[in-house]
């Protein structure tokens, strides 16, 4: 995952004209329902919230390779009633409902915004490129007042199999009606980076946290930055 030199431009990047965004993670905190996981189970909170979005991913996957799919929305659900079963919490229907509706809301990271709209300004494509069910991802980017930014919202629901296959990845460069050497696909999970650049996508990996390394899959991400708004600079033409 190469890094350009401080003081040197890193000119590779100059022909893209379209990028497509993860969601979960990159867009969303997934962890911004820890808040009201907390409120609903004082003192467990930060432990579901955690648990939670690991089953969500670990389904995904699980699901993929038994060719069982179910939408990212039931899985949301799943994963959440496995998670308070785990942790020896009593799921009411009524917390049930709070904590998934809390997903249609979820908090946008700070740099997203002002990088979407920067992005937007030099004439880039933009997408959104998630396992997210449809309803979901747009609940989520139109509570964030990002959806108007977006040209499209890809769901992983138009193959009906979850990342990193490389099935979702292909969605991007039709949906953009671009090549892959003019995309950028931007994830803040490296698993998710190392899954689009297997599948030949240009590939940005925003490391938000500094101690966390890289998957070791073999394909690693063609930049790796620390925010979105990182991201500008390296495309403007």
């Amino acid at each position: 995952m190469a890094r350009a030199p401080d003081g040197v431009t890193d000119t590779r990047f100059q022909d893209l004209e379209a990028f497509a965004f993860d969601a979960y993670g990159t867009l969303f905190d997934v962890l911004s329902v820890t808040d009201l996981c907390e409120q609903l189970f004082p003192g467990r909170g930060a432990a579901l919230a955690q648990l939670w979005r690991l089953k969500q991913l670990q389904y995904s996957t699980l699901r993929s390779l038994m060719g069982r799919h179910r939408d990212f929305w039931q899985l949301t659900e799943d994963g959440l009633a496995y998670a308070c079963s785990s942790l020896g919490l009593a799921l009411t229907s009524e917390a049930r409902g709070r904590l998934l509706d809390a997903y249609l809301t979820l908090a946008a990271f700070p740099d997203v915004k002002p990088a979407l709209e920067a992005l937007k300004a030099l004439g880039f494509r933009l997408a959104v490129l998630s396992n997210g069910e449809p309803r979901m991802l747009e609940a989520a980017a139109r509570s964030a007042g990002i959806l108007t930014l977006l040209d499209h919202v890809i769901s992983v629901e138009e193959v009906k199999i979850f990342k990193p296959s490389p099935r979702v990845y292909n969605l991007a460069p039709e949906r953009l009606k671009v090549g892959n050497a003019a995309l950028g696909f931007v994830s803040s999970n490296s698993w998710d980076a190392a899954g689009a650049a297997s599948a030949g996508l240009r590939t940005f990996w925003i490391q938000r946290s500094v101690a966390e390394p890289p998957e070791e899959l073999g394909f690693g991400a063609e930049r790796v930055v620390h925010s979105l708004t990182d991201l500008v600079p390296l495309a403007r033409r």
